[in-house]
Parts: structure tokens; C-alpha cells; sequence
């Protein structure tokens, strides 16, 4: 990563993030004063973290010599319910498809990522409970 990553007001609750030159809007819900052209910032927790562990799942794979067909990560968590809100816990479903696909090195692999790899999990798991389930369909 290089530089700071931006977030520059639009206007309401909108505004500009840029991230390596990569940029796309958050904003907020309705109900709270924004008028919902962008997703709001706590689910790119979410998505940080699915995306840190994807990627280094699928190139562990590939070391590995394992093929897949398909595969999708699922991050869903659990908000407080007092002020601050924040995430109590985050869960992964780490859904892998292929044929005859071999359950022991797709639990190495997450169990690398989760453990050793993916800086996105071992922040949050200072913070916060990370639990994962792996899902395999035949394809």
C-alpha cells in the first residue's frame, strides 16, 4: 500500500474514499441523513477481512496443486447493541467448489491464512471472537 488512504466529503453523509487511486463512495442510510449511494463503512470490515483470507487461500491452493471450480467467503458479524456499535464477533464461511476436493488441504489452507498469514484476521482477533466453517460443493 502506498499513501493514506482519503475519504474527502461529498456532501450530506457522502464521501469520496481513495485508496490507490481507487475510488468509490460511502454514505449513509436514509434514516440516519444520508440518502444510501454508497455502502456504509463498518461492512468493509467485512469485506477486508473476507478479501485478505480469499486471497490467500486461493494462493496456497495453487501451491498446493489443488483446482478449484468456484469459491466464495462469506464474512457476517455480529454488532453490539450499545454506542459505540462495533463488531463483538465475525464468522466465515469459506465455500469451495470442485471435485473430489481434499478436505485436508483445504483445512491446512485456512487454518495458514487464519493463523499465520492474513493480517486483516490477526488484528480483529485482538478485538474480537473470528470463528470459520468450511463448505465444500461438488462441481
Amino acid at each position: 500500500m502506498k499513501g493514506p488512504v482519503s475519504t474527502k466529503w461529498i456532501d450530506g453523509m457522502a464521501f469520496e474514499v481513495n485508496i490507490n487511486g481507487h475510488k468509490f463512495t460511502i454514505d449513509a442510510v436514509e434514516e440516519v441523513g444520508g440518502k444510501n449511494r454508497g455502502p456504509q463503512p463498518k461492512p468493509f470490515m467485512l469485506a477486508a477481512l473476507g478479501g485478505c483470507t480469499a486471497m490467500d487461500i486461493v494462493s496456497i491452493l495453487s501451491k498446493m496443486r489443488v483446482e478449484i471450480t468456484d469459491f466464495e467467503v462469506l464474512v457476517d458479524g455480529k454488532l453490539t447493541d450499545e454506542h459505540p456499535k462495533h463488531y463483538q464477533s465475525m464468522h466465515i464461511q469459506y465455500v469451495f467448489t470442485g471435485s473430489n476436493l481434499p478436505m485436508d488441504k483445504l483445512q491446512k489452507a485456512v487454518e495458514l491464512s487464519q493463523d499465520r498469514y492474513c493480517g486483516v484476521s490477526a488484528s480483529y482477533k485482538k478485538a474480537m471472537e473470528i470463528t470459520y466453517e468450511i463448505i465444500v460443493k461438488e462441481g
